[in-house]
């Protein structure tokens, strides 16, 4: 069984989508489909999802019984902890600080490169 959740993502994908999983309500489909055919459908959700969100979860034989995928989630991030996966959350704050970082990485660089060069 698999279970994808999309948000933002272009109409046309979740038409596509439809042709092999069922969407119970808007951007959450659910379906049975082939290991082969869930990684190539995760591929073609990954290519045009453009700025959106996706998550999959499917069945496995593992501990947990199942497992993860996500796509686009700023504020979220899988963890593997001694063969368990988590979702790490950051907070809103650590994401306006990760952000900030980003944005002035690029200048410190080149104020550094400037010492060097003098």
């Amino acid at each position: 069984m698999v279970v994808m959740i999309l948000e933002k993502v272009p109409k046309s994908l979740r038409g596509e989508l439809t042709r092999w999983l069922l969407e119970l309500d808007t951007g959450v489909f659910v379906g049975r489909v082939s290991a082969t055919v869930r990684d190539l459908l995760w591929s073609k959700v990954v290519e045009k999802a453009g700025d959106g969100r996706c998550a999959m979860a499917w069945r496995t034989n593992n501990e947990q019984g199942f497992s993860l995928r996500l796509h686009g989630y700023q504020d979220r991030a899988l963890r593997d902890f001694d063969g368990i996966v988590l979702v790490a959350v950051r907070n809103a704050e650590a994401v306006r600080k990760a952000e900030k970082l980003k944005r002035t990485q690029p200048k410190l660089r080149g104020d550094l490169d400037k010492k060097n060069l003098d």
